[in-house]
């Protein structure tokens, strides 16, 4: 079993934007992309400034690869029901971030767009997802294809390579042994942890240098109370969760009780204890 690291979102927002952690994150955008990443830069933008709401909920980077492509990597804990369109916002912002007044539109950069939530965002089993959009005919259902100037132009054979590639790893999903090198980096983004047989890109750095005796006193304090409020954030979701099913029980008990139902049925049908519901019965409350 490997030895317990910080979390990646933390060592993003602290520690993985220094030139000599770009190791790191090659490494798992590698494994991600299936093609071989170098990090020219880390750049800042509009979208990912941090508020206060953003402080231990969300957390963002924004990477310029040697081969000027934009790539911009976002954690989110909470769930969010408009995440999509969130997905959406903030590419469109690097578009016109990126692009200077009087500039041809052909010099918009490549933007990959990788999203790992801990939440259930959508419906499906996976664990990670790539969108493949397609410009696709509605009479003659074929794909269309960028001219071949276009092709000799932008280096590329496929209309959908011009535009936004997203990305999104769903790690509560992950119920499983790594199985591949990719698998390597969602397991660690889940556990924290890099097993001692595990050979991806970039994990070999991270269990170097995301360990947390190798944190500064100043940091590892940061570190500390970003745990702790994780756990204190945990914890208000669970008893809100709790609170939310517990009155539902009473909602269904007071309406079995208004149709007449015996306590014994009502407990049954509940789980309340005899005195909560008789309680109920006499307009109390508890």
């Amino acid at each position: 079993m490997g030895k317990k690291l910080i979390r990646f979102d933390w060592a993003m927002k602290k520690l993985l934007r220094h030139k000599a952690n770009f190791g790191i994150l090659e490494g798992f955008l590698s494994e991600l992309l299936r093609f071989d990443v170098t990090i020219e830069s880390i750049l800042e933008s509009e979208g990912n400034k941090e508020d206060e709401y953003d402080k231990y909920n969300r957390v963002d980077i924004l990477i310029k690869s040697q081969t000027d492509e934009l790539m911009l990597v976002e954690v989110q804990n909470d769930s969010e029901i408009d995440y999509f369109q969130r997905m959406i916002y903030g590419v469109s912002k690097l578009v016109t971030e990126y692009i200077k007044e009087g500039e041809a539109y052909g010099t918009i950069k490549k933007i990959y767009s990788i999203n790992i939530v801990y939440f259930g965002l959508g419906q499906g089993k996976d664990y990670v997802y790539e969108y493949k959009g397609e410009f696709v005919g509605l009479h003659q259902n074929d794909i269309l294809r960028p001219t071949a100037l276009q092709q000799q132009s932008y280096k590329t054979e496929k209309v959908s390579d011009i535009f936004p590639k997203y990305y999104l790893l769903k790690i509560n999903n992950f119920n499983k042994i790594a199985e591949n090198t990719l698998d390597e980096w969602v397991y660690f983004l889940k556990t924290s942890e890099v097993r001692d047989e595990f050979v991806a890109k970039g994990l070999d750095k991270a269990k170097e240098k995301l360990r947390y005796e190798e944190l500064s006193e100043e940091d590892k304090k940061m570190y500390d109370r970003f745990q702790e409020n994780k756990r204190i954030e945990i914890a208000v979701i669970y008893t809100a969760e709790i609170e939310a099913k517990f009155q539902e029980k009473i909602e269904i008990a007071k309406n079995l009780i208004g149709l007449g139902f015996e306590n014994q049925i009502v407990t049954k049908a509940t789980g309340l204890t005899p005195e909560q519901i008789q309680t109920l019965r006499l307009g109390e409350i508890f």
